[in-house]
């Protein structure tokens, strides 16, 4: 059996033993698909460290089609992808190197982009209209500040998961763990304001308003927006509001997290709301929000200057 071979079986395999959602599998797919083109090796027992070596060193010299080299972090995707595929190789019985000889780079600290709590409501006001559109939008800028969904959970909501009496629900996130998401008094009255304003029985939560052919309908798979739409939605505010940063629907995920902790949340229960896997993820936005150690700052340094 080919390398190619296996690599469709161990996509299935992420597929039905380890339940990965379909973007992953997308993402492995393409990881290991670079590396056996690159490689142009046929059978597994031709994957030797001197041949992994040198397609790191392809990695971190390569460029995008925008002449941008890839990031430290994406170059590591491409090695955890590759390991964790001859991990399952050995786990075949499949003669192979060992994915323990394949170390992963250093990568540079991770640096998190979010709003100021004036940003965050200056992207709010430029949403102030009171037609449709300008309702849906304020909604989703609302709650993904209220709830730090990410853009794949707020595009699959539809209206009968949010109860809006309790100001909560359940959404089920990355690797098909389910968290309980909440629900801002603000987001609330904005997501009241917007579907009293709904005029069609598509089931999506947000929608694209305006489509009234029923061709349209099919063609697009229903009015339930899209992760592009939701991206391109939250730029134009940012733009409009006159906020320089590079704003993305992420960003305000990350505002989220980095409001609660700086005003006191404690990490565990940012963690869960979140719905991170590791605490060890969540602590980055301690070292953007930490609290005390500004304070610490503030009383001590500089006490002997004139």
């Amino acid at each position: 059996m080919n390398l190619s071979q296996l690599k469709t079986q161990y996509l299935e395999y992420l597929e039905i033993e380890k339940d990965r959602s379909q973007k992953t599998i997308e993402n492995y797919d393409h990881y290991i698909q670079r590396f056996l083109d690159w490689s142009k090796v046929k059978s597994p027992v031709d994957i030797t460290d001197g041949l992994v070596r040198s397609y790191r060193l392809y990695l971190n010299r390569l460029n995008d089609e925008k002449g941008k080299s890839l990031k430290k972090i994406t170059q590591n995707y491409h090695v955890i992808a590759l390991r964790n595929f001859l991990k399952f190789l050995a786990k075949r019985d499949i003669k192979t190197l060992t994915a323990e000889k394949v170390e992963l780079g250093k990568t540079e600290g991770r640096q998190i982009d979010f709003l100021e709590i004036e940003e965050v409501e200056r992207m709010f006001d430029a949403a102030g209209g009171r037609d449709p559109k300008s309702l849906r939008d304020r909604a989703i800028l609302e709650l993904l500040f209220s709830s730090g969904l990410r853009v794949s959970e707020l595009v699959s909501l539809d209206r009968d998961q949010i109860n809006l009496r309790t100001g909560e629900f359940s959404v089920r996130g990355k690797g098909g763990k389910v968290r309980v998401v909440f629900v801002s008094s603000e987001a609330k009255k904005f997501l009241e304001y917007y579907l009293d304003k709904r005029g069609d029985m598509d089931p999506a939560l947000f929608a694209r308003i305006g489509v009234k052919r029923l061709e349209e309908r099919k063609i697009s798979r229903g009015l339930r927006l899209t992760p592009r739409t939701i991206q391109r939605v939250v730029k134009y505010y940012a733009t409009k509001a006159g906020i320089v940063k590079d704003v993305h629907p992420h960003t305000l995920r990350h505002s989220f997290a980095t409001d609660l902790i700086a005003n006191g949340a404690d990490i565990r229960s940012v963690q869960e709301m979140l719905g991170h896997s590791s605490v060890t993820t969540t602590q980055i936005y301690t070292h953007v929000t930490n609290k005390q150690l500004k304070e610490v700052h503030k009383a001590f340094h500089g006490k002997r200057r004139k």
